[in-house]
C-alpha cells in the first residue's frame, strides 16, 4: 500500500454518492406543515451573511488563488484551524476531489464551508434555530457580478435527510473505503461516525495529522486491496501531509485530528437537537389537530405524542451526555492550534472551567456534556421537550436519575458538569436549590 492508502469519510452536505433518493426526505413531510423546510424563514449564519452583502453592509474580497474562501471564513468566524481534508469523491464536485487534491472542510459551532481547488463554488451547510441544516452555495467568480449565496432547493436532502442523519435535514460523517483515485469502495462497506465509533473505523479517506501512540485509523490511505488487506499502520501519527499534498495550495497545512474528533461529535449532536425539534412540532401539530376533531381542549397533548417528545428528549440526552463514547487508550494531541482556538470560545465558570476543556487520554471532553447546549438551536427547542431534558439532565447530574445509560459519569464529574451549568446557564441556575 501507498502510503496515502485507505478509506473515504465523507462529511456534512453536499453528497451525490449516496443510493437515497430525494423521496425519502419527502416522506418525512420536512415541506409540509408544521415544518416547511423550504418556506419558512431562516435566519441561519449564512442567511444573516447575507442579507449584510446585499444591504452593503458587508462585503467580500476575492482572492486570486483561495476565491471568496479567505474573506467567508472571517465573515463568519470560521477558524483557519479547523481544517480537515477528505480526499474521497463523496461530494458536490467529485470531479475536483482526489488524493492529491483533497476537498478542504472548515467549521465552528453552526456552519460548515467546503471548498476545492479550482472548485465551481464554495459549499457550505449551516444551522437554522429552528429549520436545521440549511445548505448554500457561493459561485467561485467574480465575472457574474457580486458574491450571491444560493440557497440549495431540496437536492442535498437526497443524502442529508435520513436515518444517518437521525431522520431530519443534518450532517454526517462516513468513513468508506477509496481507491487510489478517491473512489469509495461501496461494496466493500462504509462507516458512519461519531463519537461512540471505534477508533479503528474512523477517518478512512480523510488526511489526519497529530499523535494518537498505539492507538490505529484509517486515515492517510487508500485502499488497493479490500477491507480485508487493508493496513492501518502507514497513515499512523503523521505531524505533517508533506508526502500526500502541496500543502501550499490550502490555506493551512494540516488536518487536525482534535478537530476531526470534535467534528464527529457536534455533527450528530446539531442533528439530534434539530430531531427533537421537528418531532416534538410534528407530534404536537398532529396533536392540536385531533384536538379540534375530537372536541378536545385546543391545547390538550395526547398521550402518543408526550411518548414521541419523550422519546426525542431521551436522545438528545445521550449525545449531550456523549452515552457511549468510544474510551480512547492514548493520548490524543492536535497539530495545529485548533484545541486552543475552540477552547478560547468558552463559556467559564468562576473556576476557569468549561465544557470545552479537552480530556484527551481516556475521552474526547474532560466534563462530556455536549457544548452545544449553549447553541441557539438548544435554547429554540420547543419548551416542551427542552424542559424535559433541563429536568432530567439536572436529575442525572444531581444522582437522582440512576439510569444505567450514563453509568460513565462518574458522582465526581457529574458534580463539576452541574456547577459548571448553574454558573453559565440560566435554566439550571434557576431549578438550582
Amino acid at each position: 500500500m501507498r502510503p496515502w492508502s485507505a478509506l473515504a469519510i465523507l462529511i456534512p452536505c453536499f453528497v451525490s454518492l449516496c443510493g437515497v433518493t430525494r423521496a425519502v426526505a419527502q416522506q418525512d413531510n420536512f415541506e409540509r406543515e408544521p415544518i416547511n423546510y423550504l418556506d419558512a424563514e431562516v435566519n441561519d449564519p449564512v442567511a444573516q451573511l447575507s442579507r449584510r452583502l446585499q444591504s452593503g453592509e458587508t462585503t467580500l474580497q476575492y482572492d486570486d488563488q483561495f476565491g471568496y474562501l479567505p474573506s467567508v471564513l472571517d465573515a463568519l468566524d470560521v477558524p483557519t484551524s479547523s481544517q480537515t481534508l477528505v480526499f474521497s469523491k463523496t461530494s458536490l464536485q467529485l470531479h475536483r476531489i482526489s488524493p492529491r487534491r483533497p476537498r478542504a472542510l472548515y467549521f465552528n459551532d453552526d456552519v460548515y464551508v467546503g471548498y476545492c481547488q479550482r472548485g465551481d463554488v464554495l459549499e457550505f451547510a449551516t444551522t437554522d434555530a429552528n429549520q436545521g441544516a440549511i445548505f448554500y452555495t457561493l459561485k467561485q467568480s467574480t465575472s457574474e457580478g457580486p458574491p450571491n449565496f444560493v440557497r440549495d432547493r431540496g437536492n442535498c436532502l437526497s443524502c442529508h435527510a435520513s436515518s444517518r442523519t437521525q431522520g431530519v435535514p443534518g450532517y454526517l460523517v462516513r468513513s468508506v473505503f477509496a481507491d487510489p483515485a478517491g473512489r469509495p469502495k461501496l461494496g466493500s462497506g462504509t462507516f458512519l461516525t461519531d463519537h461512540t465509533s471505534p477508533f479503528e473505523q474512523r477517518w478512512g479517506g480523510w488526511y489526519v495529522t497529530g499523535n494518537h501512540g498505539a492507538m490505529r485509523h484509517m486515515g492517510n490511505t487508500i485502499c488497493e486491496g479490500d477491507e480485508y488487506t487493508f493496513d492501518r499502520d502507514p497513515g499512523a501519527n503523521q505531524s505533517t501531509l508533506d508526502e500526500y499534498i502541496d500543502t501550499d495550495d490550502y490555506i493551512a497545512p494540516h488536518s487536525d485530528i482534535v478537530a476531526l474528533m470534535v467534528l464527529e461529535h457536534q455533527t450528530q449532536m446539531h442533528n439530534a437537537i434539530a430531531a427533537a425539534n421537528y418531532e416534538t412540532r410534528q407530534a404536537l401539530h398532529q396533536s392540536y389537530q385531533m384536538n379540534e376533531l375530537l372536541e378536545r381542549p385546543k391545547d390538550h397533548i395526547s398521550e402518543s405524542a408526550q411518548r414521541r417528545i419523550a422519546a426525542s428528549a431521551d436522545r438528545v440526552l445521550r449525545y449531550l451526555l456523549m452515552a457511549d463514547e468510544f474510551q480512547l487508550t492514548d493520548t490524543v494531541t492536535g497539530a495545529s492550534e485548533f484545541a486552543a482556538d475552540f477552547s478560547a470560545r468558552a463559556i467559564k465558570d468562576s473556576r476557569g472551567r468549561s465544557l470545552r476543556d479537552f480530556d484527551l487520554q481516556t475521552r474526547l471532553f474532560k466534563y462530556p456534556c455536549s457544548y452545544l447546549i449553549y447553541s441557539p438551536a438548544f435554547d429554540a427547542l420547543p419548551k416542551q421537550v427542552r424542559q424535559q431534558v433541563v429536568t432530567r439532565l439536572f436529575a442525572i447530574l444531581e444522582g437522582r436519575d440512576d439510569s444505567p445509560d450514563f453509568d460513565h459519569l462518574s458522582p465526581k464529574v457529574r458534580r463539576e458538569i452541574l456547577e459548571i451549568l448553574v454558573e453559565t446557564k440560566p435554566e439550571f441556575s434557576e431549578q438550582a436549590p
